[in-house]
């Protein structure tokens, strides 16, 4: 028998390899941080020993979830200035508080609660966009996840820059700084083209490409934006990206729900990534994005929660079960976005579209041990006829019990190993009490 570092059963474990394939009362043995077997429970049992297994009957196991879009220091103004549209809500209430209360420590204290919320839901990497990146690297590395941290950069003043070379010096510092490490990936993070000018734009392109780092921007969010770069530049958000070169294979675009179906063909062409954040969309009256004529085109497209001032949560299994019954009732076709689509979104093409598919999304040998086990003995998981189904309309992020990352358990029965609850909350609170005094 081959030792191992663990060895995870379960009654389904969900692969989300290139066939879709389940193995029931299946078995993982992980060793190094890698998944070093995948099969029936008793063929691992025979071949692998470990003195550490996790799970058991009733469970489930899956590949950790892709959160490919979102702004996590925001936890800390959740609820605050709800029920606004976009541009009012950014410009009266979000810009006027990180004006007044970002700073390293606020952005490490917000994003360690954040990583904590997405632990708990079972996401085991995701893409930020903000500032302060070494913050959210800090808090990242203590949690023990993967994390693409993007350095937001825009053409107007901040708490954390005056202009945009001041920005993009930044970014770059931080791309440098972050760059060889082993779960923080860093990116440069234009906010969108309605806050930037082509000019920054196309110098944040020159910097990913540089480095070979991806790129994330807003993009086509709102029908105000397609009216003012219309009136702007006489060109659509897509196709004025596409006109100066940005757009591209280590792109990620969050939103795009005004695309044109000629936009579409662009983001297709282009290999352009979509994150596609429903819930914050819809609660801010954007629109609905067109993904399933995007995933027809070929466009690669994630879930992202977006931030959790827009949301409220960061809860990628809410995403996924919101997405795959609002594109039926919209299209009027009960079989598209299907439970399999939609967990694959959520795995596999959400670590693709971060590249780090060789990596994370998928449950296979070699790939790292980024897992995650859910309870099935709940009254809302019983009975159950198929796994992908009870997973994307049933399940809660409360139904998560354990969490890996690189073969480290980060979350053990609902409990987190690597951060104090309690003091997270904590600090929560008495930020919040502060920022509530000034609201």
């Amino acid at each position: 028998m081959i030792d191992c570092d663990l060895i995870i059963k379960a009654d389904y474990v969900v692969t989300m390899n290139d066939m879709l394939d389940v193995v029931e009362n299946g078995a993982i043995a992980v060793s190094n941080g890698n998944i070093v077997a995948v099969d029936a429970a008793d063929r691992i049992m025979a071949g692998y020993w470990s003195d550490r297994i996790l799970g058991g009957p009733h469970t489930v196991v899956f590949p950790g979830l892709v959160n490919t879009h979102t702004h996590s220091p925001m936890v800390y103004f959740r609820g605050l200035g709800d029920d606004l549209p976009l541009k009012v809500w950014l410009e009266e209430h979000i810009w006027p508080a990180e004006n007044r209360w970002l700073s390293h420590e606020f952005v490490r204290d917000a994003a360690e609660l954040a990583c904590l919320e997405m632990l708990k839901a079972g996401i085991t990497v995701f893409s930020d966009m903000y500032f302060y990146g070494d913050a959210i690297a800090e808090s990242v590395k203590k949690a023990g996840m993967r994390a693409v941290i993007g350095a937001g950069v825009l053409d107007f003043p901040s708490a954390t820059a005056r202009t945009a070379d001041e920005y993009l010096a930044r970014a770059e510092r931080f791309i440098r700084d972050w760059r060889k490490d082993a779960l923080v990936v860093p990116a440069v993070a234009p906010h969108s083209p309605y806050t930037c000018s082509p000019e920054t734009l196309k110098r944040a392109k020159e910097l990913s490409d540089t480095y070979e780092v991806p790129l994330n921007l807003h993009l086509a969010e709102t029908e105000w934006e397609v009216r003012e770069l219309l009136g702007r530049y006489g060109r659509r958000p897509i196709e004025l990206m596409h006109d100066h070169g940005i757009l591209g294979q280590r792109v990620l675009a969050a939103h795009c729900v005004w695309a044109s179906d000629e936009e579409i063909d662009i983001l297709a062409e282009t290999e352009t990534g979509v994150a596609h954040c429903i819930k914050s969309n819809l609660k801010l009256a954007s629109g609905i994005a067109p993904v399933v004529k995007m995933l027809s085109a070929g466009v690669k497209v994630a879930f992202g929660t977006d931030g959790a001032a827009s949301n409220n949560d960061l809860d990628i299994l809410g995403e996924m079960a919101t997405a795959a019954r609002v594109h039926k009732a919209i299209s009027g076709d009960p079989t598209v976005l299907n439970a399999r689509q939609a967990l694959s979104m959520a795995t596999r093409s959400g670590a693709g579209v971060l590249g780090l598919d060789s990596i994370a999304g998928s449950i296979q040998t070699g790939r790292s041990a980024d897992l995650v086990i859910a309870e099935l003995n709940r009254p809302h998981l019983v009975p159950l006829y198929d796994i992908y189904s009870q997973i994307v309309y049933a399940m809660r992020a409360s139904d998560v019990s354990t969490v890996l990352v690189n073969g480290r358990v980060l979350l053990e029965q609902g409990r987190p190993t690597t951060l104090d609850e309690d003091a997270i909350y904590a600090r929560a609170r008495s930020w919040a009490e502060k920022i509530g005094k000034n609201a």
